[in-house]
């Protein structure tokens, strides 16, 4: 009894460094993972690499990130059987982050899918908001500077059918300097301020992989006051997963919102 005793002892502490030593190994990797798929973004946003290569690297650290959470799963349900907390602790926190990382590009994929595939948002399809300081700084972007036409304002109306000018209550020089004040507050970059023209240029970046979109605001007379249309667009790409619309709105909220602050709407 007392030689079984410590068998059953020593099998006990064997399969608990057992279930340790993987659930350290799976976090190991699914650690590693998450850092590729987080560093696949900033590696372009700081140059150190091409875009595509960012891509290759994040679709790498998913495929790494998924079989670190296929072996999880595997460790963890061990630890359980054999009562090795800390390995299933290892296990469990290893699946968390695996599915996480290899979810990433999913959930990406899912959001491309439920918007249109253009990457150019304007609140005037008929007549768009027009670059022309900023133009020297898409030579050689992979999309176009010119507004892609009927065909995107089209998919543009179906999914974005609230977007569209905005009547402002102010006269256009004093909306021309609440809507650059905006802009700054949004942390867009301005590249061109034209009162005379009522026309602001400016950027934006993403903040992940630090894709460069350009933005373009045209402030015209108004029975009302004056009457506010604005553009952004991508410089690469087809689809820009929804940022453009968005950034579109949080212009148009912010610009309302400051109105209404001031008691003019």
């Amino acid at each position: 009894m007392p030689m079984n005793c410590s068998a059953a002892v020593n099998g006990r502490k064997r399969a608990k460094a057992r279930a340790r030593r993987w659930g350290v190994l799976c976090l190991g990797l699914a650690v590693l993972s998450a850092l590729a798929a987080a560093v696949s973004g900033f590696g372009h946003r700081l140059a150190v690499w091409d875009y595509s290569l960012g891509f290759s690297i994040l679709r790498w650290a998913a495929y790494v990130g998924l079989g670190a959470a296929a072996v999880s799963a595997c460790v963890w349900l061990y630890a359980v059987l054999r009562r090795a907390w800390l390995g299933l602790g290892l296990a469990g926190l290893a699946l968390v982050i695996g599915v996480a990382t290899a979810g990433m590009p999913w959930r990406y994929l899912q959001q491309a899918r439920a918007v249109p595939p253009i990457n150019d948002i304007t609140t005037d399809t008929e007549s768009p908001p027009e670059f022309v300081d900023i133009l020297p700084l898409r030579a050689g972007a992979g999309a176009p500077s010119e507004y892609g036409g009927a065909r995107v304002a089209a998919r543009q109306r179906e999914a974005y059918p609230e977007l569209g000018s905005v009547s402002y209550p102010l006269p256009p020089d004093q909306a021309f300097e609440r809507a650059v004040a905006v802009a700054r507050d949004l942390g867009w970059t301005i590249v061109a301020a034209a009162p005379a023209e009522g026309r602001i240029e400016a950027t934006d970046q993403t903040f992940w992989f630090g894709f460069t979109d350009d933005i373009v605001i045209r402030i015209r007379n108004d029975p009302a006051g004056c009457l506010v249309d604005l553009r952004s667009a991508s410089r690469m790409g087809v689809s820009d997963l929804g940022v453009n619309a968005a950034r579109v709105q949080a212009f148009i909220d912010k610009l309302i919102e400051g109105s209404r602050a001031q008691g003019t709407r």
